[in-house]
């Protein structure tokens, strides 16, 4: 498997993990001149962005290190933008990260990070 298709299932299965937790995804790659959400869900009232990483190896670095202040003042744009563009009134955003750690082409370790940043204004 290439790194897009690794990636493609990692947003897969994160997407299926959140329903199950019921949740409700509404968006997948969604797209504004700030970036790309991996994900975008309601849980309850409120909007998560969800950022999923998906790593074969950590021989570049954890899944978790990649979500850096850079990345994540550029998610935090990307929920300004959103909320913005469906005209949703004040609601609470959170962020969330999902890293999958792959074990085999059928298995994987996946971890939920809820809130895990806070994007000061």
């Amino acid at each position: 498997m290439d790194t897009q298709e690794i990636g493609r299932r990692g947003e897969d299965a994160a997407a299926a993990y959140l329903e199950r937790c019921g949740m409700t995804v509404v968006e997948r790659n969604w797209r504004c001149t700030s970036g790309e959400a991996d994900i975008i869900a309601l849980d309850g009232t409120e909007v998560v962005l969800v950022e999923v990483k998906t790593r074969t190896t950590d021989a570049k670095g954890t899944a978790e290190a990649a979500v850096t202040p850079v990345k994540q003042r550029r998610i935090a744009r990307i929920a300004e933008a959103y909320l913005a563009h469906t005209g949703a009134q004040p609601c609470g955003v959170r962020f969330d990260v999902i890293t999958l750690r792959v074990l085999s082409p059928s298995r994987a370790l996946l971890r939920h990070h809820k809130a895990a940043f806070v994007v000061e204004a």
